[in-house]
Order: C-alpha cells, then sequence, then structure tokens
C-alpha cells in the first residue's frame, strides 16, 4: 500500500505581493490549483490520472498580506480520502494559516477479485485481475501488484470484481498446531537442527511455542518457512 505527502512553495506569476496589498481568496485558490496541478504531473509519471476541484473560497476573504510565496501541503492522506485536507499558510512577521479540503479523484490500476473468493483460500494470479478504479474512494488502501498479495489467505468472503484491499487479506499460516516441524538453532554461520511439535499457530515472521521432541522442553521460535521455525543459539 503508498503515501505521498507533497509539500511545495509555489510563487503565482502575475501577482502582486506587496506589503500594503491584503491576501486574497483569488490568489489563495491560485496556490492550490497550483499545488494539485503539480500533484496530478508528479502521480502521472507512475500511471495514476489525477483530476480535482481546487474549490471556491468567499470572494470575501482577506488574510494579512504575505511577501512570502505561500505553501501549500496536503495534511490529509490523498490516496485514503476524495476530500483531503490541504494547509495553505504565510511564515513572516504576521503568520496565517488556513485549511481547505479540494475534491480529488485518483484512478489507476488495482487489483480486484476475478471470481468470488471464499474464506482462507490462498490468492494466487487466477484469482485476481487488474482493472482501472478510483483508489482513493478507499480508506482502507489498494493493491497494486500481485506480487505483494500471492500467497496471502483471503479473512473473510470477497465478491466477484470487488477492490482487494490489505485489510481482506492474512499472512498464511506456515505452521498449524500439532503440526511435526524443524527447530533449527543458529549462530552466524552454525546451526543445529531438532525435531519439534507446533503448540499453535502461525504465520511466517510471528512467533510460536514449539515443543523439542527430544528434550520435551518447551521453547518460543520464530517461523521462518512452512515446517520451519529458528532459535538463536
Amino acid at each position: 500500500m503508498r503515501t505521498t505527502i507533497l509539500s511545495l512553495i509555489l510563487l503565482l506569476p502575475g501577482v502582486s505581493w506587496a506589503a500594503s496589498g491584503q491576501t486574497t481568496a483569488e490568489q489563495i485558490d491560485g496556490a492550490v490549483s497550483r499545488f494539485l496541478e503539480n500533484f496530478a504531473a508528479e502521480q502521472a509519471e507512475s500511471g495514476y490520472q489525477v483530476s480535482y476541484e481546487a474549490g471556491d473560497l468567499d470572494n470575501r476573504l482577506t488574510l494579512a498580506p504575505c511577501k512570502a510565496p505561500l505553501a501549500v501541503e496536503f495534511t490529509g492522506d490523498p490516496w485514503k480520502s476524495t476530500r483531503p485536507s490541504l494547509e495553505v499558510s504565510c511564515e513572516g512577521k504576521r503568520p496565517w494559516r488556513m485549511y481547505v479540503s479540494p475534491n480529488v479523484s485518483i484512478q489507476g490500476p488495482a487489483l480486484v477479485a476475478a471470481r468470488p473468493l471464499a474464506r482462507g483460500e490462498v490468492l494466487d494470479s487466477s484469482m485476481v485481475t487488474n482493472r482501472e478504479v478510483q483508489i482513493n474512494a478507499s480508506r482502507r488502501g489498494y493493491i497494486r501488484d500481485i506480487a505483494n498479495a500471492e500467497g496471502m489467505a483471503v479473512r473473510r468472503p470477497i465478491s466477484s470484481g470487488s477492490l482487494l484491499t490489505p485489510d481482506l487479506l492474512d499472512a498464511p499460516i506456515a505452521v498449524k498446531r500439532g503440526d511435526h516441524v524443524m527447530i533449527v538453532a543458529r549462530s552466524g554461520t552454525f546451526s543445529v537442527s531438532s525435531r519439534g511439535e507446533a503448540l499453535a499457530n502461525a504465520s511466517v515472521g510471528e512467533q510460536v511455542q514449539v515443543r523439542n521432541l527430544r528434550s520435551d522442553r518447551t521453547i518460543r521460535a520464530s517461523v521462518v518457512a512452512p515446517g520451519k521455525v529458528e532459535i538463536p543459539m
């Protein structure tokens, strides 16, 4: 899953920033539009299409004059919201900041279910397909590459055509309770192996209690592969 936070300093051509004037709604709208234009251009290089509406501020709005260029940055995640918050600020002797929420749509390829998926199924490339979707319409993120999902287990039923999100998938169970496993005690390049019995279910990267079949001792080990656990020597 990807999060982009941009912070750009934008100069608006043709705008006077005289100390005696005021910062107007038109100038703020212009800064926001230029910021979003740059954001859209950057995402286009990665294959995403961004459309936006900066929104209209009340024309009666005026703020203290700003000699420095207006600073604009996302304070909300545009990849998880269609109305991300933007902060517009001015630094100087009379600093100020304000927030606006433009409409932003990010279209791009993402994985969707190619057929109904049942709980517990282990994903492979035949079960998903890439489709152009509005990525930021889902607050739960998205998955673009099957390499980031293949081998994962479906956490709950997924209907055909539904967007795959990280919260719908679990790492597959690599060790099941009662399974015989290989216990590897490692120190640098030296290792010793023995047989054990897993006392709980666990995925790769998780820890699990294992009973050593030779010594009958219970140890805590890290799952490093299906049927294999490791402990430091």
